[in-house]
């Protein structure tokens, strides 16, 4: 286990063991273990989502990618200068991050896609260790509720403090840091319009202007 990874067995939730143990069966080409965190420690964004899905960052063991939420997020960075390349859905597609680390507030994927709190706290240590070992961090970008209420916790604030909202920007004065917020990129966000392009767009324009 490395200082922001867990393990590839890492046992803390057993649920999430046993589903582990069953794709593996089902699914023995895939990588099938906590999703490592993509992108430099020395950046200065980290953008935080929910879990891996099952046939994306499960699959590749990189977050976002080959499953839907990573064709809005990653063109989406891109395109205000966050990385370069083209992104293909692969782990070696040579797509690169530029000033921007992503990760997850749960590492391993969840059966439906839903995390429990008890498994959120779990790989609560993985965010802190994360967030400490970017010595140059200065705005978090947070993928839904669940994502930006588990950074909340990992810094030691009540979920009151700051009340997520699509675009929210939250000073955190004692990390010196920026929270900001968006809806998830999610193909049932985008489907059903809770969340477009240009809300998306926006929030990563608003993202570069504040660094």
């Amino acid at each position: 286990m490395s200082f922001c990874n867990p393990s590839k067995n890492c046992l803390k939730c057993q649920r999430l063991v046993d589903f582990r143990t069953e794709n593996r069966k089902k699914f023995p080409s895939y990588y099938n273990g906590p999703v490592e965190s993509f992108g430099d420690l020395n950046a200065e964004v980290l953008i935080v989502g929910l879990a891996p899905g099952l046939n994306g960052a499960n699959q590749t063991n990189r977050p976002f990618t080959n499953d839907y939420a990573g064709d809005v997020l990653y063109p989406g960075l891109k395109k205000f200068g966050f990385a370069k390349g083209e992104y293909k859905k692969r782990k070696d597609d040579g797509f690169e991050l530029l000033n921007v680390r992503v990760t997850n507030a749960v590492r391993c994927v969840p059966p439906q896609n839903k995390v429990t709190g008890e498994e959120i706290k779990n790989c609560r240590a993985f965010l802190i260790e994360e967030i400490k070992s970017m010595p140059h961090l200065k705005i978090i970008l947070t993928l839904g509720a669940v994502a930006h209420n588990a950074v909340l916790g990992a810094l030691g604030y009540k979920l009151s403090t700051f009340k997520f909202a699509h675009g929210a920007v939250h000073y955190l004065k004692n990390e010196n840091l920026i929270l900001i917020n968006s809806y998830h990129t999610s193909r049932y966000n985008i489907n059903t319009g809770v969340l477009t392009f240009e809300m998306f767009d926006d929030v990563i324009k608003k993202t570069k202007d504040l660094l």
